[in-house]
C-alpha cells in the first residue's frame, strides 16, 4: 500500500511525513521527493512467529510517498509523481504561524481539491481529444470509453471529486487511468500541539474522512527511544503514535485486511481489498499459485489460537478446504495448494 501526503505549503506535510516514517531529513534537503517504508504494527504476527519460531517473520508494508516541492500551481508534471499512490493523505493547516493568516481548514481543503479536479481535467479532455482524432481518421475507438469520460468530464466541470462517482471510475475502461480525485482521501488537520479536536470546518468533516494530528508533538515522539514515547504519549493523552493510529484508519477507509502464510520457515503477513477470493489471493504470492490454485487450506487465526496447535486445530474441525471463490477473512491462515 502507497499512500501520497498532499497539502498546501506550510500545512506541515514533512512533518507529518517524519511522524510517521520516523524517518527525520537534514535541513537543506527538503524539496525532495522522499519515501519512507514501515512495517504495519500487527500482534498476531509477532504471536504466530513465537508459535512457529520461523527463519524469517515478514509484517506487510505501508509506503508513504512525499513529492517535493509542492506548490499551488496547476504543473501535471508534479501530479503526475502522485498517479501511482493508492491513496492520499491531505495534509490541512490547522495551526498558527507567526506573520501567516488564521488557519482556513475549509479554504485549504477547497483548494487543494480544486488543484486534483483541474489536474484530471486536463487528462480527461486530453484523451476525449485524442479519441475524436482517431475517429476522424476513421481509427478505432471504445463508444463505451468515450461515454464514460463524458460523464467524468460533466463531474469534474461541476467540481465533484470522482471519489464520489465510484460507480463510474471503477469500470474497467477507465481503471488505467490512476485519476488523482477519485484515489480514497484522508483529511489530516494539523492541530496545535495542546489541541486534539476537529476544527470548525464546515460540512466538510461530514463529506470526507477526517483525523487530527498535533504534528510537531508526533514528530518528536516518532524521535523518542520507546520508554521515552510511552511517558510522552500518557503525558498528552495520546492512546497510540500517529503511525498505528493513520494506517489503522487507512486499512479501514480502503477496505483492507490481513492474511497470514506459514510456509518454508517464513511467517508472513499479506494486504488484501475484503472480498478478495482466494484465487486471486494467491495471486498475490505468485503467478503461479493463481493459475495452478486447485485449493485453499484455511484456518482463521482465533481459531488457532483456540486449539494451541495447528494439528489440534485439524483435529477439532477448525481447518477448512476452500475453493477459488472463498472469499478471504481477516486473520485467516492459508495453505495454498496448486499443481502447474
Amino acid at each position: 500500500m502507497k499512500l501520497g501526503i498532499i497539502g498546501l505549503p506550510g500545512s506541515g506535510k514533512s512533518t507529518i511525513f517524519e511522524a510517521l516514517t520516523q524517518s527525520i531529513l537534514p535541513e537543506g534537503h527538503k524539496g525532495e521527493n522522499r519515501i519512507g517504508t514501515i512495517q504495519v504494527p500487527d500482534k498476531r504476527v509477532a504471536v504466530l512467529s513465537k508459535m512457529y519460531k520461523p527463519k524469517r517473520t515478514i509484517y506487510a508494508q505501508v509506503e508513504y510517498f512525499l513529492p517535493g516541492m509542492m506548490r499551488q500551481k496547476r504543473d501535471q508534471k508534479i501530479w503526475n509523481q502522485v498517479r501511482d499512490c493508492d491513496a492520499l493523505i491531505h495534509v490541512i493547516r490547522n495551526f498558527g504561524v507567526y506573520g501567516f493568516e488564521k488557519p482556513k481548514p475549509y479554504h485549504d481543503f477547497q483548494a487543494m481539491n480544486q488543484e486534483l479536479i483541474f489536474a484530471d481535467l486536463v487528462v480527461v479532455e486530453k484523451k476525449l481529444e485524442n479519441n475524436e482524432l482517431h475517429r476522424k481518421r476513421d481509427k478505432k475507438t471504445s463508444p463505451q470509453e468515450v461515454s464514460l469520460l463524458n460523464q467524468c468530464l460533466e463531474n469534474l466541470e461541476n467540481e465533484t471529486p470522482l471519489r464520489k462517482c465510484l460507480d463510474l471510475v471503477s469500470a474497467n475502461q477507465l481503471r488505467g487511468y490512476a485519476f488523482l480525485s477519485a484515489k480514497p482521501m484522508l483529511v489530516m488537520f494539523n492541530n496545535e500541539d495542546e489541541d486534539d479536536t476537529i476544527p470548525e470546518a464546515g460540512d466538510l468533516t461530514s463529506r470526507e474522512d477526517c483525523t487530527v494530528i498535533r504534528g510537531k508533538l508526533e514528530q518528536e515522539l516518532a524521535q523518542m527511544s520507546v520508554e521515552e514515547a510511552e511517558e510522552f504519549l500518557s503525558e498528552f493523552n495520546i492512546t497510540a503514535s500517529a503511525m498505528d493510529r493513520v494506517i489503522k484508519q487507512s486499512y479501514e477507509l480502503f477496505g483492507l485486511v490481513s492474511f497470514f502464510t506459514v510456509v518454508n520457515d517464513e511467517v508472513k503477513a499479506w494486504t488484501i481489498k475484503k472480498e478478495t477470493q482466494a484465487v486471486d489471493a494467491a495471486g498475490m504470492i505468485h503467478t503461479d499459485m493463481q493459475k495452478g490454485f486447485i485449493r485453499a487450506e484455511v484456518v482463521s487465526y482465533e481459531d488457532l489460537m483456540d486449539a494451541g496447535t495447528y494439528h489440534e486445530a485439524r483435529k477439532k474441525g477448525s481447518v477448512r478446504l476452500e475453493g477459488k471463490t472463498y472469499e478471504v477473512q481477516d486473520g485467516d491462515i492459508i495453505t495454498f495448494r496448486f499443481n502447474v
